[in-house]
């Protein structure tokens, strides 16, 4: 419903929850977001959030990040059964979408229970249910050709490839960047490098 809020940052909170107030066209929007996207937050500078609304029975609530791959990462996470936006809003304080997306690629449940309220058993269910979602995404990267160039068929690639598609993006959106990134860098830096080049 909302895609975006653009303006000045005249408040920031950090209470029970990370928030900021966003003035746009002499409204102010209260929006909840995580601990990593507040600190690139200035009170008095324009910034720009995109954002989702919740809405229930009892109240109705605007969330919203510095990245377009925090928000997907956002989405992901309250699409799994037992993970609100309170949680995952705890997640991504506690861990950036890349952590969270290559904890998933690796299996590695434990990494996600630095979050507050994320115990062992819904870890091994986010893990579990993302990777579901990725599986039918993931390529053989050995047979992808993009501008000419054949990606090397690496473990490094692969799993980037599936980190990124947690983070909701298609194969055919990542291999071309991919293609032009050294296969030997480590999957953290092939996504961090990859989501720089496709902003």
């Amino acid at each position: 419903m909302i895609y975006s809020v653009r303006g000045t940052c005249i408040h920031t909170e950090l209470s029970a929850c990370a928030m900021a107030v966003v003035e746009c066209g002499g409204v102010g929007y209260r929006v909840q977001t995580s601990l990593s996207s507040l600190q690139q937050i200035k009170k008095g500078s324009e910034i720009t959030l995109y954002t989702y609304l919740s809405v229930r029975e009892d109240a109705m609530e605007l969330f919203g990040f510095v990245s377009k791959a925090e928000l997907a990462t956002f989405k992901m996470l309250i699409g799994i059964n037992g993970v609100g936006p309170k949680v995952a809003i705890a997640m991504l304080s506690a861990l950036t979408s890349e952590q969270i997306a290559m904890s998933v690629a690796s299996n590695d449940y434990k990494t996600l229970t630095r979050a507050n309220g994320v115990g062992p058993k819904l870890a091994q269910r986010i893990v579990l249910e993302l990777k579901d979602k990725i599986k039918g995404m993931e390529v053989d990267t050995s047979d992808s050709v993009s501008m000419g160039t054949v990606i090397a068929d690496t473990g490094n690639i692969s799993k980037a490839v599936g980190a990124l598609a947690v983070l909701g993006f298609s194969s055919a959106d990542v291999t071309p960047v991919l293609s032009k990134l050294d296969p030997t860098l480590p999957v953290e830096m092939l996504v961090q490098q990859t989501l720089r080049m496709l902003k």
